[in-house]
């Protein structure tokens, strides 16, 4: 850009920050350079950006990854196929065999899996605990731990952890802090700034935002685990496609606008949750009787689009609920501009049946989209009978 992206505002960083017109054309959007190879100008002359081959870089990719670094604050961004190849990439980078890390008691199913069903095979340890608890943490820390991964708000439970405090807490037990925070997004919540030393996205929730492509993103202040990253992302090919990038960039642009009626539409839901007789509790760090409310109005913009709730009959009439909403749709996923209902017991979180991370049979989890907020409660209200 002419400007240092880093002096404008947010919404003016998702629309223009490496997203300058096209030099040859004056395109204002960038292209899709849906290209596998690039001519070299002789034996080893490539052109700026050291395009050679697309599995190592492209030019849609490159803007993405330009984007997210702004709007993360960030110095360094990698676009990945999806939020677990990202995670991945993170995990192989960060640990060896005989490391050992701390997961939290409430983390993404996926993640989970990624850790306790492949890394352990290689030799990866790791500990679980309640990341809002610091003594609790402290505790699970070893000489050997190289990660404290944490999400904030979390997945599905919406806890909330003091990523200031979490940062300090790895930092003098050796460690690095990862913060997965595809819930919260730039937009509400930048943990680079709070002390975080890697943020982790799926990019196929609020950053795209329209539930029509796959892809994950790394964002980091040091170099090093950059260049690390990359190699591991060169090496193994987990890389978006020129029109996924392109995708990406496009839901970046309203981003901000998105994300705000997602939490208009979620704090009415929360509160319309709160207030039903077939509701035990509900799960939305927006309401003032949630145990992490203050720290979420201090470290976040606002409380985010998802919400989950506890049904008052028990597991079955939870999967009933989730089975008859009409505008709520019964599928996975999250972050999308429609509203979407699941049962993480069976859907999103089975992976994690007797362990520690089980989440409860009752439990149903929203993501609110940005449709009227009537139509939404009434579609809720039937739903729950």
């Amino acid at each position: 850009m002419v400007h240092d992206p880093a002096n404008f505002g947010f919404e003016t960083r998702a629309i223009h920050a490496g997203q300058e017109p096209d030099p040859r054309t004056g395109a204002v959007i960038v292209p899709i350079y849906q290209t596998s190879t690039y001519a070299q100008d002789g034996v080893g002359g490539t052109r700026e950006g050291d395009y050679e081959y697309s599995r190592t870089a492209n030019p849609t990719r490159t803007a993405l990854e330009q984007a997210l670094a702004a709007l993360e604050g960030a110095r360094h961004a990698l676009a990945f196929a999806s939020g677990m190849a990202a995670s991945d990439a993170v995990l192989r980078a960060a640990l060896r065999p005989g490391d050992h890390l701390v997961l939290g008691d409430d983390a993404y199913g996926g993640t989970f899996r990624l850790i306790d069903k492949v890394l352990t095979h290689w030799g990866i340890d790791y500990s679980v605990a309640h990341l809002s608890d610091l003594d609790q943490v402290r505790a699970a820390v070893r000489p050997e731990t190289k990660l404290v991964w944490c999400e904030s708000p979390t997945n599905p439970l919406l806890g909330i952890s003091d990523i200031a405090a979490l940062a300090e807490v790895a930092h003098v037990g050796g460690a690095r802090l990862v913060v997965d925070n595809t819930f919260a997004t730039p937009y509400l919540q930048t943990p680079l700034d709070l002390g975080a030393d890697i943020v982790v996205h799926s990019t196929t929730k609020y950053l795209g935002g329209h539930s029509d492509v796959v892809g994950g993103a790394v964002v980091t202040n040091s170099a090093e685990l950059r260049e690390q990253l990359f190699f591991l992302r060169n090496s193994s090919g987990a890389v978006p496609g020129a029109f996924d990038a392109w995708l990406t960039l496009r839901g970046l642009k309203t981003l901000a606008v998105r994300m705000e009626r997602h939490c208009d539409n979620a704090e009415l839901v929360a509160d319309a949750l709160a207030a039903h007789p077939k509701v035990s509790k509900v799960y939305y760090p927006g309401l003032a009787d949630h145990p992490g409310h203050d720290l979420a109005a201090k470290q976040m913009r606002r409380f985010g689009g998802m919400v989950s709730f506890d049904h008052a009959d028990g597991e079955q009439a939870a999967l009933d609920t989730a089975a008859r909403a009409r505008l709520f749709i019964l599928a996975e996923s999250l972050g999308g501009i429609e509203s979407l209902v699941e049962h993480p017991g069976r859907m999103t979180h089975a992976s994690v049946a007797g362990s520690m991370l089980q989440v409860p049979a009752e439990l149903v989890r929203l993501s609110v989209g940005i449709e009227d907020p009537r139509d939404l409660l009434a579609d809720l209200n039937q739903a729950l009978g």
